[in-house]
């Protein structure tokens, strides 16, 4: 009786030391899950953290309370090139262009949701192709215009930024902030079908 006894008191002992093993193999397994977590939410966060502190700052945009409507008529806008404001019925497709625009079509592009970035007639050829490189498929403008207050203005409905030239970097961030951005009166409207400059295009806002 006193070995079955001594027996069945080894056997639970060597259960006990069994379970504690495996409670000691789980706590350093979830310690180790814990800590690769933590590894994983500190990169990430760091990460995100530099992205944002990367990213190059748009303080300097300038924010103006533009009139809507359409008209047929020459309008005086309150910066040149405007930031909005009232225009003509038809829209500027958009697209570059290595002559002046008319601000009037100009304008209306970006009551769909254009970005209009415009540049010095004598920039250097080579800043010229970066721009135009730098460019959206859709939904963007880009023109000369004589006499710019700066080498490079980027222009949405109600916001402008002028920039240092072609290599600015707060030029694509303009672009990803604004082009449709939420001040855009009209966004998804037409860019295509209006005018070139040249051709009448159609006096309506219609589908794309």
């Amino acid at each position: 009786m006193a070995n079955k006894k001594a027996a069945r008191q080894r056997v639970e002992e060597l259960r006990k030391q069994q379970k504690q093993q495996e409670r000691r193999r789980t706590a350093v397994i979830w310690g180790s899950v814990v800590a690769a977590l933590l590894v994983i939410a500190g990169v990430v966060t760091f990460s995100i953290v530099r992205d944002v502190q990367g990213r190059p700052k748009l303080d300097a945009v300038k924010s103006y309370k533009v009139s809507q409507g359409h008209v047929t008529t020459p309008v005086k806008y309150e910066v040149a090139p405007p930031a909005g404001g009232e225009h003509d019925p038809v829209w500027l497709n958009c697209g570059t262009y290595t002559e002046p625009v008319r601000n009037e079509n100009a304008v209306h592009s970006m009551e769909h949701g254009a970005v209009w970035v415009t540049y010095r007639s004598d920039l250097p050829k080579g800043d010229v192709d970066k721009l135009t490189a730098a460019m959206p498929d859709t939904y963007a403008v880009l023109s000369p215009v004589k006499d710019l207050k700066a080498p490079v203005v980027a222009s949405a409905w109600g916001k402008q930024l002028q920039l240092t030239g072609a290599a600015d970097p707060r030029l694509d961030a303009f672009i990803k902030e604004y082009r449709q951005g939420p001040g855009t009166p009209e966004p998804g409207a037409a860019c295509t079908g209006g005018t070139d400059g040249t051709t009448a295009g159609t006096p309506m806002d219609a589908p794309q």
